[in-house]
């Protein structure tokens, strides 16, 4: 190992949650103290480990938000806003490197179509009957959803959120912010991904940059695609993939993955688990008409009578 990699690897780690803590603020269009919501996004991060799809991340940053005086509509779209946002950045930036890897040599196509012949062999070797029930599985809790969606508090809340989502288009300026942070979110990590694999003697070179983040982008998407907690197994298998295709061993591809993930994945959850501890101690704003019971009521003639108080 080249360990002079690794200081390099966590600080791009961390700099990926302090981009995600600005996305964040962003999608939510007001100023939110950047230590909470740096700390939120270590929490956040703990708990996607528990949660396939970025489930844990979405209810852990809609609780947070919540907390900073939105209503629960409000706090949804934004994090809709903040998950919209990554995606258009990380097809562009998808986008971008494949395209000057095809100027520069390092290309992106050999590495596509090695991935898509695993993909190929892994989905032949399923049992049709597998795939069935897995479809069933879908079809009635997609059912049961939508059910429940038509009618009771559910369905409410998505409406209001759908509403709150669409006045979004009259903060361009925010959305452009939530879509450039979210871009250097996603950078981060595959530059942290290119060291890893620089840091294993022999593996690559560093004049194959734009392949190495090349190969980043289509390892995680693909591995992001399977909805397993975390991405586990997946990823790994999609980036082994992907680097075999770059012309990487194995051997040196799997070692350079241990690397990445423990440090940019793996590392952050005992920090996230304390930072939900910090978070919980602070004071917390409420929601816009929450009452506070207790609060006094001046002119009232009975000592120490109370009413409940609408914050606005």
């Amino acid at each position: 190992m080249h360990w002079g990699f690794l200081p390099a690897i966590g600080l791009l780690a961390l700099l990926h949650y302090v981009c995600s803590a600005l996305v964040l603020q962003a999608a939510a269009g007001r100023r939110l103290p950047m230590r909470e919501a740096t700390l939120t996004q270590f929490t956040a991060a703990a708990a996607n480990r528990l949660a396939p799809g970025g489930i844990g991340a979405a209810a852990v940053n809609a609780r947070y938000l919540t907390c900073r005086g939105l209503s629960a509509p409000q706090a949804l779209a934004a994090v809709a806003a903040a998950q919209t946002a990554t995606f258009a950045g990380d097809t562009v930036l998808l986008c971008t490197v494949l395209t000057i890897g095809a100027g520069t040599g390092g290309g992106g196509g050999r590495m596509l179509r090695t991935l898509a012949e695993q993909i190929d062999d892994a989905v032949t070797a399923v049992p049709p009957s597998w795939l069935a029930a897995v479809a069933l599985v879908v079809v009635a809790l997609g059912s049961y959803v939508w059910r429940r969606r038509r009618r009771g508090r559910l369905g409410t809340v998505l409406a209001a959120t759908l509403t709150a989502l669409a006045e979004l288009r009259h903060r361009p300026g925010d959305l452009l912010r939530a879509v450039l942070a979210s871009m250097a979110t996603s950078m981060t990590l595959s530059l942290a991904f290119a060291l890893s694999v620089l840091s294993v003697p022999g593996a690559s070179s560093p004049g194959a940059l734009t392949t190495l983040l090349a190969a980043y982008f289509i390892g995680a998407a693909a591995g992001s695609a399977v909805p397993v907690p975390a991405g586990i197994g997946s990823t790994e298998a999609a980036l082994v993939a992907v680097l075999g295709g770059a012309g990487i061993s194995t051997g040196p591809a799997l070692q350079a993955i241990v690397v990445f993930r423990a440090i940019t994945y793996w590392a952050p959850v005992p920090i996230g688990i304390l930072s939900a501890r910090v978070l919980r101690r602070h004071p917390t704003l409420p929601a816009p008409g929450a009452t506070v019971p207790g609060a006094t009521v001046p002119g009232a003639t009975v000592p120490g009578a109370t009413v409940p108080l609408t914050v606005t």
